[in-house]
């Protein structure tokens, strides 16, 4: 009776896991995940390029993730292309903005003149 027991334990276990094995690439195969957006080529090379430049240089002070807060610079997921123009170009704000932080601490970053458009790019998608 116990070799009964064992016998059918161990057919049991190797049929869940047969099946784990069969239904697991199916169902995570089966699912598009929606929040992953499509990108022409020219657009996946300025996501890249945005993606690049903003973990290179901006997580220093930012957060790693756009949409939260870092140590010392604010959230900038969605920031317009004028306000990154002026922020990160002169350390200064487009008129009528209210700062999400009332720090002067971000330098200028004039070299990245020719690469705003990614940022805003990366930033909004």
């Amino acid at each position: 009776m116990i070799k009964d027991v064992k016998n059918i334990r161990t057919k049991l276990r190797a049929g869940i896991i047969y099946l784990a094995l069969i239904l697991l690439p199916l169902i995570t195969g089966c699912f598009e995940d929606s929040s992953i957006k499509k990108f022409n080529s020219r657009e996946q090379k300025l996501y890249n390029k945005g993606r690049g430049i903003y973990n290179s240089v901006c997580i220093s002070c930012h957060n790693a993730n756009p949409k939260l807060p870092g140590a010392i610079g604010p959230d900038n997921y969605g920031s317009s292309l004028d306000l990154l123009r002026l922020k990160v170009l002169k350390n200064q704000y487009p008129p009528g903005y209210i700062p999400k932080r009332k720090t002067d601490e971000m330098p200028e970053f004039e070299e990245y003149e020719n690469d705003i458009d990614a940022i805003h790019f990366f930033l909004n998608n």
